[in-house]
């Protein structure tokens, strides 16, 4: 349960930082190609913050139970690295940084967010299958 958990978790993580990604980055095209009103609304302080309330949890989570199989910290803090990264740019960016300063540092901290669940997600992996044959031979004894 807590391995398919932590997949599905680094999976919803990684698609949260493309969407924070594309969002940054779409955004003055999307200005001009839809409605001012719906655009108003992409470019609200709160679309970040409601980000943040999905984000913040789920890769927390995930890299920490990551973290408990593979023993492998430095990737937890990547993704650490990242989050605060982005909180401090939601709370803080609007008023200490012009709008590209604000896009450079949510473009890395997704990023970086994105790499750890990668990364996350490939120690894992190892771990699952350097135990598979001997989870295998387990079952076929117990038969």
């Amino acid at each position: 349960m807590i391995k398919n958990t932590s997949v599905i978790g680094d999976v919803v993580a990684i698609f949260l930082s493309n969407i924070c990604l594309v969002h940054c980055l779409a955004l003055p095209i999307l200005t001009v190609t839809i409605p001012s009103f719906l655009s108003i609304y992409l470019e609200e302080d709160a679309f970040h913050l409601w980000m943040l309330v999905f984000v913040v949890p789920i890769s927390l989570l995930t890299l920490m139970m990551g973290c408990r199989r593979h023993k492998q910290s430095s990737i937890l803090s990547v993704g650490v690295a990242g989050l605060l990264g982005l909180i401090w740019v939601a709370l803080f960016g609007h008023d200490l940084l012009p709008e590209s300063g604000e896009k450079l540092l949510t473009v890395i901290g997704s990023s970086l967010i994105a790499f750890a669940h990668v990364l996350n997600y490939r120690a894992c992996r190892r771990l699952d299958c350097a135990c598979s044959p001997c989870d295998e031979s387990s079952a076929a004894a117990a038969e």
